[in-house]
This record gives structure tokens, sequence and C-alpha cells, in this order.
């Protein structure tokens, strides 16, 4: 089975490395926080009452949706639900680490279709790469760590050309890209979506994520979900982070400021960058990446070293949080640059 070992260490610097929102969450949560009383986490939680909530807000039936602690329960729970040894789980890669992890939980066959060194969607390849062992296949979208796209057509195709298959689109960045198949689920027999509240509405610390199929597919979902995964606290907040879109709107709108300000900054220094679609961008800073790394850190700013992942090899994932943010970001980066060039020169 495929570990995974997240970066451990200190935080407290500026975070643009896990793609979290960089600032805080709704008032309106820490008001609700607040109120939670000692009596009510004596009790078991009770998540279908906000599962209704959550289905109202999207658009769909309570039954189309489930709650999870976090996306990765999401995905954890997708592919126990329908990966048996000897099936196929396709996966365009380099991508999110954690569906590699959970399949290989289930001795399913990763089939990894790489990119093209421009990271954009390998959809061709993809489509190719369906055989009648496909069961699950897995897309990010926006991608991380590319920040790539597939588009709506492509989705569509996708789950068309494998009927046998359940296509698990992960809209975690959906806020910075505004692309959603959100309102095909119960149309497309075989999609199911998953959205998390970790990173526009800053619930990272709560462990709260979402599910959202037809509902013939929920109903297996749910004989393998434990009926107590998410807690109280996390339930209690998620309807006034629903609520709140003007915090919503203002942080997103904040981001998608920073992201065009850095990207100008990006291409001032003569950095590479690739085109980003969510709240991040990845940059190739070459054989330094690790020096790199560790000058931005000693700046008091962290960004994460991506080289490990396929075809990413010298390439470094920032996150973008504020304009006000990114501004520091960016004198860190320029001073870190000056270093790695004067060393590069030496050598």
């Amino acid at each position: 089975m495929k570990e995974y070992h997240p970066p451990l260490g200190s935080r407290e610097a500026m975070r643009l490395d896990f793609n979290e929102n960089t600032l805080e969450c709704s008032p309106r949560v820490r008001e609700t926080l607040a109120q939670i009383s000692a009596g009510a986490l004596t009790r078991y939680p009770e998540r279908e009452p906000v599962e209704a909530i959550a289905a109202a807000h999207l658009g769909l039936r309570a039954e189309q949706v489930a709650l999870t602690n976090g996306v990765d329960e999401a995905i954890h729970v997708l592919f126990e639900t329908f990966l048996d040894s000897d099936d196929e789980v396709l996966l365009p890669v380099p991508t999110y680490t954690m569906y590699e992890v959970y399949a290989s939980a289930t001795d399913a066959r990763v089939v990894a279709v790489e990119a093209a060194d421009d990271l954009q969607f390998p959809f061709e390849r993809l489509l190719a790469a369906v055989t009648p062992r496909t069961k699950v296949i897995a897309i990010a979208n926006p991608n991380s760590p590319s920040g790539s796209v597939a588009t709506r057509a492509q989705l569509l195709e996708l789950a068309g050309n494998a009927p046998q298959a359940v296509l698990l689109v992960d809209e975690a960045y959906f806020h910075f890209c505004g692309e959603t198949v959100m309102d095909l689920v119960g149309s497309v027999p075989n999609l199911v979506v998953a959205r998390t509240f970790s990173k526009a509405y800053g619930l990272a610390g709560l462990r709260l994520g979402l599910l959202a199929g037809p509902a013939h597919l929920m109903r297996w979902v749910r004989r393998v979900l434990s009926p107590y995964s998410v807690n109280s606290l996390a339930l209690a907040c998620l309807p006034p982070a629903l609520d709140d879109t003007a915090y919503l709107d203002w942080y997103v709108g904040e981001v998608l400021a920073a992201r065009t300000e850095f990207e100008e900054a990006l291409d001032a220094a003569r950095v590479r960058r690739w085109p980003s679609q969510a709240n991040f961008i990845l940059v190739e800073i070459g054989a330094q990446h690790a020096e790199f790394v560790r000058l931005m850190r000693d700046a008091a700013v962290l960004v994460r070293d991506r080289s490990s992942d396929p075809g990413c090899d010298g390439r470094v994932r920032i996150t973008i949080g504020t304009r006000a943010q990114m501004r520091q970001a960016v004198t860190a980066l320029n001073s870190a640059l000056a270093v790695l060039r004067v060393e590069g020169g030496n050598q």
C-alpha cells in the first residue's frame, strides 16, 4: 500500500504551502463556535439535517449528498465502495497524491496517465486508457499541482465512454475557477462530484467534505460511510459558512486579484509558471528547488516542493493568499532568486 507522509514541522509563517484559506474563516463561523455549549459535545453528531441544508444549497436532494470527514474520507469511501482487486482506477498525473494512496488500499490497479510538459489535462490519452476493467476515473478539476482544468465537454465524453465506471470530479478548488458539473449530478448516471470546505471556506481544521451523486450510487456509498465521522463542531459551523456568501465572495475575489498580481511578478522575475485556475501557481525553479524552499522558509514564507510528483522535477507550488500577503511573498521570492542566481554563478 502506498504511503503518504505530509511535510512536518512548524507552520508558524505565511502558509503558502497547503492551498488553505490563508486568512480566517467567516466571522459567522466564529460566532457559532462561541455559542456551542459543553453539553452539546456529549451527544453523537447527526449529519442528516445538515446534509439537507448542504443539498438545498447545491440545488440537490438530500439523498444525493453525503457529508464526509474532509474530502479525503469522501475519496476513501468512494474507492472502497466501487473498487475491487483487479479493477482499474484511471488517474491523470500529476494529481492529488491521496487518490493513489486510497486506490492502493483496495488492491485495484492504478493506471496513471501522465500529462505532457504543459501539464494540461491529458484528455485523449485518458480516453484511450479506458478498458472494461476501469471502475473509477478520478479527476481533480482544477487539478493540483498544475492548476489546469478539464472542460465540461471532456468530462461528459469520459462519462459516456466509461458507463461501467464512476467518474469522480473533485472540485476542491471550484470557487477559484467557477466551472462546475454539480448541476449534472443525477442526470449523468455515473457522475459523482466531491467538494471540500477546507479551501475557500477556511474550515480545514474542522475536516469537512462532501460527495454528491445519483441516489442509486449514494445508497452504496452510505453503506460504507461511518455514520459519525463528521463531528458536531463541523456540522454546527457549515450552515453559517454557507450562509455568509459576502465573506466567501470577498475572499475569493481577493485571491483572484492576488493571483493576477503574482503572475505579473513571476513574469517580471522571468520565472516559468503554468496557467492556473486555482488558488495556487506551479513554478519552475530547477535544480535549486530545495534551496529555494529553504530560503522562502527563512523569510517566513512556506511553499511546497512538488519535485517528487510525476513530471514535476524542479517545480514548486505556491498558494495564493491575499494581495497584501502575496506582495510580501514577492519580496521573499525575489530575494531568494537573487541568492540562487549568485550561487548558480559561483558553481
